[in-house]
């Protein structure tokens, strides 16, 4: 079933998957952008159709959110969000396991200095005038173990100082967590994302996925079950060709009009080894075998519509 501008209709009865789970929270996502974006340029030189300020929840219980509409890298998910958790900038591990989408962003020595884990783990402060660093995500593993009510649970990417004059300042500005009690008043730990930069063909279904691993993750630490992500999309926007048609390659519509053809799929599950106990043990898991480092994080049931190319702008 299309609507009169030939996309389909996502609410249509036909549709076996429900209405409230991320998969079809992703496709409004794609079509409110492409049916109510603006054109606007931007610093790649490519246009978007942009939109302001969308926001959607996704409950870990329906199943693991990683898109099925077309095929992600479970892969890429795992190595860059550990790279990130290590606070590491140097693309060497990304490398290592073949992870190469942080290239272009890396200085001479191969360093990121914007990269999130860089200002999660080591965000600059002054003290008494003198420079220091703060763990920001180790206080906040720390807080769920001992103040896990605290609503002050802020980790922030965004250092001024850095990002006014980044090549690529990040894009995700800050999350937070907060715990909340499920109905039957057991706890749950839930996350929230304010995205700055929303890239809806390419970045949106990772973001969605790497910070459900995320959650999952200081779910593991903390023992607290994963509960809801909350995601802000602050600029959500569409690379498309020019209105004369040039610089079709980059145009990501045609890929996105595709996958609102596709019915969603059942999402899969994560299972975490229990042999990563803390922070502490992310380095060593970076430093295996991709296929060691894989088993650690088993994903089951992933069985996801073919792979949709998408150019990337930078």
């Amino acid at each position: 079933m299309c609507s009169a501008d030939g996309l389909p209709v996502l609410n249509s009865p036909d549709q076996t998957i429900d209405e409230k789970t991320i998969v079809q929270q992703y496709l409004d996502t794609v079509r409110e952008v492409l049916e109510k974006g603006t054109r606007k340029v931007n610093r790649t030189g490519i246009d978007t159709l942009s939109t302001f300020n969308i926001n959607y929840e996704i409950d870990m219980a329906e199943g693991f959110p990683l898109l099925t509409t077309k095929e992600i890298s479970w892969k890429n998910i795992v190595v860059e969000n550990l790279w990130f958790l290590s606070g590491d900038t140097h693309i060497g591990l990304l490398k290592k396991h073949g992870c190469k989408f942080w290239d272009p962003w890396a200085d001479d020595d191969g360093k990121v200095p914007s990269a999130y884990g860089n200002f999660w783990r080591h965000f600059p402060v002054h003290v008494d005038g003198r420079p220091e660093f703060i763990d920001q995500v180790g206080w906040v593993v720390e807080q769920l173990k001992t103040n896990p009510m605290s609503r002050r649970m802020l980790i922030s990417a965004w250092a001024p100082g850095n990002a006014h004059t980044s090549a690529l300042p990040p894009c995700h500005a800050l999350w937070m967590v907060n715990v909340q009690l499920d109905d039957d008043g057991e706890p749950m730990l839930c996350l929230h994302l304010t995205q700055r930069s929303a890239d809806v063909a390419l970045g949106v279904p990772y973001n969605i996925a790497g910070y459900a691993f995320l959650l999952h993750m200081l779910s593991h630490f903390s023992g607290i079950r994963p509960g809801i992500f909350a995601h802000t999309l602050v600029d959500a926007h569409v690379y498309t060709a020019k209105p004369d048609g040039s610089q079709a390659e980059y145009d990501h519509v045609p890929g996105l009009q595709d996958q609102l053809q596709r019915t969603p799929k059942a999402l899969p599950t994560l299972e975490i080894d229990p042999s990563i106990k803390s922070l502490d043990d992310i380095h060593a898991l970076l430093e295996a075998d991709t296929d060691v480092l894989l088993e650690k994080f088993k994903l089951t049931g992933y069985e996801p519509y073919s792979f949709i190319p998408f150019k990337v702008a930078v």
